[in-house]
């Protein structure tokens, strides 16, 4: 180990970053999972939207491995008069980060490009009360750029608009937005794809609506069923200035980070040992997570069917829920890694609690 370079395939990261796709409205997505899936196994995509890739010979245990498609973003709430647009958060925002921010607009002619502003005076007109006021989602607005009868004419109540930022390499490392969760989608499809004949029946899911309440995972691994699930997840890389050496939780270029616990679930203890254990023969980087706030599609599926054992791997990310979402290669290096690893060794750990 490591036995595959991310970086030979960093062009499917691009497209999968930079495709628009806010929950509820992953299809573009899904389409390209779908095509790099293809051939690997059985495909359904469910009442949720959720991919389904059913591979490996029908032996226990069955593995689910899931990623989520979709971006925080909003839906078109409100028009005003003027063509200016009023936006409906999907996921958790920060003002702070919004400011003057670039979006794409998905309408019914095609996507158009917007700008994102605050609906403020400019700061040579503010007064220092108004400078110190902290911002609100409901004071942005999307500028099309356009008339006001043209707006009116293309764009609709319920259409969706995301966060516009390219992939961009940024020393050595990745920034885009949508790394959450793009880069697990990635992590996953490049895992299953080197690995020719699993020992298990495999499952992955590319799943929807995960920043809204994990909706797509429940559904799925209601239907699927499996007897481990495996979320693929970015987590917070805080080495940062600013944030306390004991608040970082993980930090870029160390390795995939195996999570021991967040807020939404604990990591069933037989898997993280399972895959600690598997990193430390492979020698694959790694770190060992407690994340204090956040959750994973892994909590969906924990509580399904009466129980189900379940864990996450994590990719280090700073900047998390900006359009400066990144990633150290190494870091996406070792958690295909690990998976590979564990798709040859999935059984070899106890469930016993």
């Amino acid at each position: 180990m490591p036995c595959y370079d991310a970086g030979v395939r960093i062009e499917l990261l691009r497209e999968l970053v930079e495709s628009h796709g806010v929950p509820g409205f992953e299809s573009s997505v899904r389409a390209i999972v779908e095509r790099e899936l293809s051939g690997l196994g059985d495909a359904t995509v469910d009442a949720m939207g959720s991919l389904i890739v059913r591979r490996g010979p029908k032996q226990r245990p069955r593995v689910a491995v899931v990623a989520h498609m979709d971006e925080i973003g909003f839906l078109v709430r409100f028009i005003e008069k003027e063509g200016f647009l009023r936006l409906q958060p999907l996921g958790g925002f920060d003002p702070r980060q919004l400011n003057s921010k670039r979006v794409t607009v998905n309408t019914r002619s095609g996507v158009r490009a917007g700008t994102l502003n605050a609906g403020v005076k400019p700061p040579h007109l503010l007064s220092d009360a108004e400078r110190n006021a902290p911002q609100k989602i409901e004071d942005f607005f999307v500028d099309l750029g356009l008339s006001a009868e043209a707006v009116h004419a293309e764009v609709h109540v319920g259409d969706t608009v995301a966060l516009h930022q390219s992939l961009e390499a940024v020393g050595d490392l990745w920034a885009s937005k949508a790394m959450d969760d793009r880069v697990g989608v990635f992590v996953m499809i490049e895992a299953l794809r080197a690995v020719a004949e699993p020992t298990c029946e495999i499952v992955a899911v590319a799943s929807t609506q995960e920043e809204i309440g994990l909706r797509g995972a429940a559904a799925a691994g209601s239907s699927v069923e499996p007897d481990i699930a495996i979320a693929l997840d970015i987590t917070l890389a805080n080495d940062i200035p600013g944030i306390p050496e004991s608040e970082a939780v993980t930090r870029l270029g160390q390795g995939v980070a195996i999570k021991i616990m967040d807020s939404s679930h604990i990591g069933h203890p037989g898997l993280v040992a399972h895959l600690r254990r598997l990193a430390e023969e492979k020698g694959i980087p790694h770190q060992m997570e407690i994340l204090p706030r956040g959750g994973t599609d892994a909590a969906a599926i924990q509580r399904l069917h009466g129980g189900i054992p379940t864990v996450t791997l994590s990719i280090p990310t700073r900047y998390v829920h900006t359009t400066n979402e990144t990633v150290h290669p190494r870091d996406v290096q070792a958690a295909i890694d690990l998976l590979i690893a564990f798709q040859l060794q999935p059984d070899d750990f106890h469930l016993d609690r």
